[in-house]
């Protein structure tokens, strides 16, 4: 028995070992041609080859210190992640502690709804959402179009989110709250001062993975800005690609950039977040 264990650990390894080198190889040949010119890019292409004669700063420097905005498209994203992941974490956690805690008439069906809404892909409601926010502009003049609200009110009550903290909340005793309504500790208190703190490496996990979402939002943010000004960080690198000129290699060296955020709220919250999504997927 303890050889076989021991067959399938090292198989295991081998496998995820196998896995991350497969995940790391694009990235790592991304990072190599963002000190390339772009016309080493074209020549060659995308690859893992280390050639210093032609690798220099020249593309940082020019993502930094030219006209294209690099800083406020990277200014607008950190905004609207961080107003999108704490609104929505708010929201949806709120949703999923009623779920989970309290009992009301058609609680099922509606947390049923909420299932359904998780296998509705963002393309197939699209139009139907611009077209609802043409409608309130008409009617109240509330111009979501061009704004951040507009990129932000739409989710923020997301299904997924929703389903993972009633699952999560599912399985924390029930006793805790009974006991703070005893001590006559407010719905509100009860969830802010018992259930929250318990819950933190659920917020970690929903944290990142609702960050990681909206950091790299490209649709819709696409569909609702107009102005330059607001740009976020995905729609300003995709603006380096026009019929008018390609920024291959600027656009590989803010790809690059855009990266590091994302691998320091991982590499961060890592713990928590293997800690919240296995707890997440086993109570309840």
């Amino acid at each position: 028995m303890k050889t076989r264990k021991h067959i399938l650990t090292a198989g295991l390894i081998l496998l995820f070992t196998l896995l991350s080198v497969i995940v790391l190889i694009p990235l790592f040949a991304i990072l190599m041609a963002s000190f390339k010119p772009a016309t080493e890019v074209f020549r060659k292409g995308l690859n893992m080859s280390i050639e210093l004669p032609v690798m220099s700063f020249d593309n940082y420097l020019c993502l930094f210190t030219g006209t294209e905005g690099y800083f406020t498209w990277f200014g607008n994203s950190a905004l609207l992640t961080v107003i999108q992941t704490v609104s929505t974490l708010l929201v949806s956690s709120f949703v999923g502690y009623g779920f989970a805690i309290y009992q009301f008439k058609g609680k099922n069906l509606i947390f049923g709804c909420v299932l359904l809404v998780m296998m509705v892909p963002l393309e197939i409601i699209i139009l139907p959402l611009f077209q609802l926010f043409m409608g309130i502009k008409a009617l109240t003049g509330i111009a979501l179009i061009d704004s951040y609200a507009g990129i932000v009110l739409p989710f923020v009550a997301q299904a997924m989110p929703i389903f993972f903290f009633r699952q999560y909340m599912s399985g924390l005793p029930h006793d805790f709250v009974d006991a703070g309504r005893v001590d006559g500790c407010s719905e509100y208190g009860i969830f802010f001062r018992i259930m929250m703190p318990l819950a933190v490496p659920s917020f970690a996990a929903m944290g990142i993975l609702v960050g990681m979402n909206s950091w790299n939002s490209f649709l819709w943010p696409l569909i609702v800005i107009r102005s330059q000004s607001r740009m976020t960080l995905p729609l300003g690198l995709a603006s380096l690609l026009s019929p008018y000129g390609n920024n291959y290699a600027i656009l590989l060296a803010g790809s690059v950039m855009a990266i590091i955020p994302v691998l320091i709220l991982f590499v961060g919250f890592q713990r928590y977040f293997i800690e919240g999504m296995t707890a997440g997927g086993v109570k309840g």
